[in-house]
């Protein structure tokens, strides 16, 4: 009678074991879900902090999303080397051209004709009002057509980089019946340096954008004849990769037909 009493207390007590080993393979569970989460939110954390860094101003940067990029923030971790800045992407890219470009404009720019200076945008060529038109005028001096050659020629050795042609004046006001104001005047110079070199010099148009910025971006004081002289310029921009995706690009052509007008 005991041991029929032993066995049947031992049977109802047995479902403890089951019991037990349930809740210590739920525990076990919630320990890795738990882990598993801990891992992911750091590992999103680290993507974010990639993107982050290299999207600025809705702007991706040139190089792209590199795996390990740290914070913005100026710290680094794991011994990261430094964020390249917009400036250092440039030169980096642009440098060679610029030491090619001062090579084979070097007598051009020992007379003064005109400078070339890395910007974050890309490479920009000066070129001064005096080696291409009199004053007040659009019209080329007769050693514009030369000097834009050889720049012409130095252009064509960078195929596909897109090109903006800027026009500045200096602050004194211009009110003729061709030039109400700086701004006319500024384009209309752009936009001689731009038929000579997509006409006469065949460089592909789509390349080039035209910009009259009047007086409004001076390079130099006003005050003076001399800065006043510097002002008085044409610009040739050529792009980095990370402004010409910044620019408008053309969208495709409609390939349907156009539909028959109406009979009236």
């Amino acid at each position: 009678m005991n041991k029929a009493h032993l066995h049947d207390h031992a049977s109802h007590e047995r479902w403890l074991v089951s019991y037990a080993d349930f809740i210590t393979l739920l525990f076990a569970f919630f320990v890795v879900m738990f882990a598993s989460s801990q891992v992911n939110k750091k590992k999103v954390a680290h993507i974010a902090a990639a993107f982050e860094s290299y999207i600025k101003d809705g702007r991706v940067r040139e190089e792209g999303i590199q795996a390990g990029a740290g914070p913005r923030d100026g710290s680094q971790s794991n011994g990261a080397a430094p964020e390249p800045s917009p400036e250092d992407i440039s030169r980096r890219e642009l440098d060679p051209v610029k030491s090619r470009l001062e090579q084979q404009l070097k007598t051009e720019i020992g007379e003064g004709k005109l400078s070339i200076s890395l910007e974050p945008r890309g490479l920009v060529l000066s070129l001064r009002e005096s080696v291409l038109f009199p004053p007040g005028s659009d019209q080329f001096s007769a050693e514009a057509v030369p000097f834009l050659t050889k720049i012409a020629k130095s252009l064509q050795a960078l195929p596909g980089r897109p090109i903006r042609l800027e026009g500045h004046t200096d602050n004194i006001p211009i009110h003729t019946s061709q030039f109400p104001s700086n701004w006319e005047l500024s384009a209309a110079r752009a936009t001689a340096v731009l038929e000579l070199l997509t006409r006469k010099l065949e460089i592909k148009p789509e390349r080039f954008a035209v910009t009259g910025y009047a007086d409004y971006h001076p390079l130099a004081d006003n005050e003076t004849a001399e800065g006043r002289a510097r002002n008085r310029r044409v610009d040739i921009v050529i792009l980095s990769r990370l402004a010409a995706r910044m620019e408008p690009r053309p969208k495709p052509v409609d390939s349907q037909k156009p539909r028959d007008k109406p009979e009236e």
